[in-house]
């Protein structure tokens, strides 16, 4: 990591964080496209944003759950599946060029699903129903997969498709997301650190702003609903960033 830019990463990381932490997310999506903006290498945008996952993932659970949206027979099938999967996907190796397309995809991804959510008719509320176990083990199994190879905890997935097939209401989703996010982040640095990846010294502040902002993002977010302007100004920070890994 270039020493120049570190103090910028490190302040845009306690923004991130703040931003995510908000809506349950620990923002794996948010730093990727910090650091994209930045021309970070690829090799090194998976390890950090994971490793930065745990923790503010972590903050972000603790708020939801001690605020009373955690639900456990929403969230272990989906985890159960989800971590090998994340273990498995951490130690895939794609070629350069090839997991800057894959973390693109994921931004772009991120971006329209929260533009998505910013924008859409309100719809006539009903009853959440979870899936059946067979259905959360495959589609945990899937995003966990997901997770591990391009460098996410997979929440920013797990969050619509809760949301759209109407499996959780926002507050249950934001509280199963975090803790998601945070067992296959670390599944996923585990399966790094299986291929030889050592955390550097430069870890450390970035990871210490990042979880400044989590807790105050996860504080108000665990109690009030996020402003649409905050979808929207996400969707386009990782909408660019995505297209910069994607066609430059």
């Amino acid at each position: 990591m270039p020493a120049d830019v570190l103090p910028i990463i490190a302040a845009l990381f306690l923004v991130v964080g703040a931003l995510y932490a908000a809506v349950g997310h620990a923002g794996a999506s948010g730093y990727l496209a910090v650091m994209a903006f930045l021309s970070i290498e690829a090799a090194v945008m998976r390890p950090t944003a994971l490793s930065i996952n745990i923790l503010v993932a972590a903050i972000a659970f603790v708020q939801f759950a001690r605020a009373g949206h955690f639900s456990w027979p929403l969230f272990w099938p989906f985890a159960a599946a989800s971590i090998p999967a994340a273990f498995l996907g951490g130690m895939i190796h794609l070629p350069a060029q090839a997991l800057k397309a894959a973390i693109g995809f994921v931004l772009v991804f991120s971006a329209l699903r929260m533009a998505w959510v910013a924008w859409r008719r309100p719809v006539t509320p009903r009853e959440p129903q979870p899936p059946n176990t067979p259905v959360m083990l495959a589609v945990g199994a899937g995003l966990g997969f997901i997770a591990g190879l391009t460098g996410t905890g997979g929440g920013i997935f797990l969050s619509p498709v809760l949301l759209l097939l109407r499996w959780a209401d926002p507050k249950r989703t934001a509280a199963t997301a975090s803790l998601f996010i945070l067992v296959n982040s670390v599944a996923g640095v585990a399966g790094l650190a299986a291929d030889g990846w050592r955390p550097q010294g430069w870890l450390l502040p970035l990871a210490a702003c990042a979880m400044v902002g989590g807790l105050i993002g996860a504080t108000l977010g665990s109690r009030r609903a996020t402003p649409r302007a905050l979808n929207v100004t996400l969707a386009a920070v990782l909408l660019i960033a995505g297209a910069k890994l994607l066609f430059f």
